[in-house]
């Protein structure tokens, strides 16, 4: 039962950090491209690579608290399900070159920073 209360706080924390996030990089970059959930994405799986093996490896967290920030505060950070509709709305609004661009960035970029998350976490 502990489990699901560290997931939802962790929750509350990772989609306030989101909400927080977007609010200002889209102050910074603006709405034409959406950056701030590229940001996010990327940033949250180089925060999954390296947490996951650090909690793991070298830091001695409950199993709770470790659940609590892997699925509830990550889980909560990313954000899959908009970038899955930003990237049918710019493929909807004719904006093809984008979507490729998104979904590729997103992909390999998400994919490097989890790898160079968990690198760093093993090589401290």
């Amino acid at each position: 039962m502990w489990s699901y209360v560290a997931v939802a706080i962790g929750g509350i924390i990772g989609c306030c950090a989101r909400y927080g996030m977007t609010q200002l990089v889209q102050l910074v970059y603006g709405r034409s491209f959406p950056v701030a959930t590229l940001i996010i994405n990327v940033l949250g799986c180089f925060l999954m690579g390296f947490l996951f093996f650090e909690t793991l490896d070298r830091i001695s967290i409950s199993p709770t608290l470790r659940t609590g920030i892997l699925t509830g505060g990550l889980g909560g950070f990313t954000t899959f399900s908009t970038f899955a509709m930003e990237s049918l709305l710019l493929l909807e609004d004719g904006e093809t070159s984008y979507a490729i661009i998104y979904l590729l960035l997103s992909v390999f970029l998400g994919l490097f920073a989890a790898l160079l998350g968990a690198y760093i976490a093993r090589n401290l």
